[in-house]
């Protein structure tokens, strides 16, 4: 059993010692999270329309415009499970680009083959890998575009993750991240975190019978840095030319940056 203690500290403790608002070793993290998406990945997409009023399409669609994925590249989706991005990707390449999806929690890789397996022409062109986004099963400089929508808060280890996109990067490849997180605008922040924090959780338990799931996905966005903070974690991590765009007042929000 992983070694949990309440929160006592603040929220400048690094995100590896916290399991959304409970302490825990590093070393449980992983294993915790991946318990929560293989609770959830057959409901993920529902929970998703119903606890955005649909709005997660509308982030994902501008995700994959700034991404504007071409036939002939190669690109690496990250924490893509059920396949939202690949198959945006896959739509506009029409089946002409290598895309990979990667993700460590095999319930989620399954639900996203379901789930594409009658778009016709999809699949040829995606591939599925189990991996971790801080050790990527891809060799250096092999990918044009590198994506994660909604994983990079769930990862252990950020800035080891973020390091690994710029390694399987080419030279000039181009790094995306979709992310919910702490920097709402101010006249939106208080109700944004009430709708975290009290509507999130029931539905969670509604809909997927896993209430602590999404109590911890709630408590997760609260941890996330904010928008000029990630901002410098990817410079530092070797990209650069980083900027974001504030999607809903900054509910989400996505930075994109160049390998250098």
């Amino acid at each position: 059993m992983p070694t949990i203690e309440h929160e006592t500290t603040t929220r400048d403790d690094r995100e590896s010692e916290w399991f959304g608002a409970t302490r825990v070793k590093p070393e449980d993290k992983t294993r915790l999270v991946q318990g929560v998406f293989a609770s959830v990945a057959w409901r993920y997409d529902l929970m998703n329309d119903v606890m955005s009023v649909g709005l997660h399409r509308y982030f994902k669609a501008r995700l994959v415009a700034l991404m504007d994925p071409r036939p002939g590249q190669n690109i690496l989706d990250v924490a893509g499970g059920t396949g939202d991005i690949a198959l945006r990707c896959s739509r506009r390449t029409q089946g002409g680009a290598r895309i990979v999806v990667c993700d460590l929690n095999s319930a989620m890789l399954a639900a996203g083959r379901s789930k594409i397996a009658g778009e016709q022409g999809a699949l040829s062109g995606i591939e599925w890998i189990t991996g971790n986004a801080e050790k990527l099963p891809l060799p250096d400089g092999s990918v044009d575009t590198y994506s994660i929508a909604y994983g990079l808060r769930n990862v252990t280890h950020i800035d080891q993750a973020l390091r690994e996109a710029a390694r399987v990067l080419r030279p000039g490849g181009r790094f995306h991240c979709l992310e919910f997180t702490s920097g709402v605008r101010r006249g939106l922040k208080p109700l944004f975190d009430a709708y975290c924090r009290m509507v999130m959780p029931p539905l969670g338990q509604w809909i997927t019978n896993d209430g602590s799931a999404y109590r911890y996905l709630a408590e997760s966005i609260q941890r996330f840095p904010d928008q000029p903070t990630l901002a410098a974690r990817i410079d530092a991590a070797g990209l650069g030319e980083t900027k974001w765009i504030n999607l809903l007042g900054g509910i989400a929000v996505i930075h994109s940056a160049r390998r250098n």
